[in-house]
């Protein structure tokens, strides 16, 4: 999904360019506001994370590739505006230090994994739990659900990206992309449940996108071993 350069146009480049750039500066100014010290080690892990994953790169058709997002994982712990500071940073630094992205393409590129990609799981992750009970279970499902929603949303924004720039013809890029990516998010959903779970167990209260009632929700003991 790390568009190179010379794939886009320079006017959709330029477009994109300042939608991410308008989306990361709301971000910062609301992480400013509402971060809490005590989840900057889950930031640091998220993060890095985010980075590790996005390494992993699968080649799609029309010079393009395919790859772990993070963003909805990243969203659920951190919340969708620090979440999407956090993709941009990382974005950033695959394209200067590993080349891993054009440097012309990044505002693209953050707008499809950090903007559709952050704040659209946001958005899902809102609704879920505006309409579902508010239990873990369904938590669990939703963050599965915007996990999968996520990679895919930005699959099709980077192949509309490509057919404007007419860099590849829209019917050859969009089933590519979206046909691996479907494959690639029921990954990402399951890595997503499996890390949230993991931190609900242990510190539910770090988990930014949890519900009180989530949050609060009891884990049950250990089952004790009898000899």
């Amino acid at each position: 999904m790390h568009i190179p350069d010379g794939f886009l146009d320079p006017g959709v480049a330029a477009a994109t360019g300042v939608v991410a750039g308008g989306a990361v500066a709301v971000g910062l100014r609301k992480a400013e506001a509402t971060f809490d010290e005590r989840r900057a080690p889950l930031l640091g892990v998220t993060a890095a994370f985010v980075f590790a994953a996005q390494m992993l790169n699968f080649p799609v058709a029309g010079g393009t590739s395919g790859h772990f997002l993070g963003a909805a994982l990243a969203t659920i712990l951190l919340g969708p505006w620090l979440a999407c500071v956090v993709l941009a940073v990382v974005l950033l630094v695959q394209a200067f230090l590993f080349a891993d992205g054009g440097v012309s393409a990044l505002g693209a590129n953050v707008v499809n994994m950090g903007v559709i990609g952050a704040l659209g799981a946001g958005l899902v992750m809102g609704v879920a739990m505006r309409v579902l009970p508010r239990t873990r279970r369904a938590f669990l499902g939703s963050a599965a659900v915007a996990a999968w929603l996520a990679v895919v949303a930005g699959s099709v924004a980077c192949s509309f990206e490509l057919a404007m720039s007419g860099t590849v013809p829209l019917g050859t890029v969009l089933p590519a992309m979206v046909g691996v990516h479907a494959l690639i998010g029921v990954g990402e959903a399951v890595v997503t449940v499996a890390a949230v779970s993991a931190v609900l167990a242990v510190r539910p209260d770090l988990v930014a996108g949890a519900p009180p009632e989530v949050a609060r929700a009891p884990v049950a003991p250990p089952a004790e071993v009898t000899a």
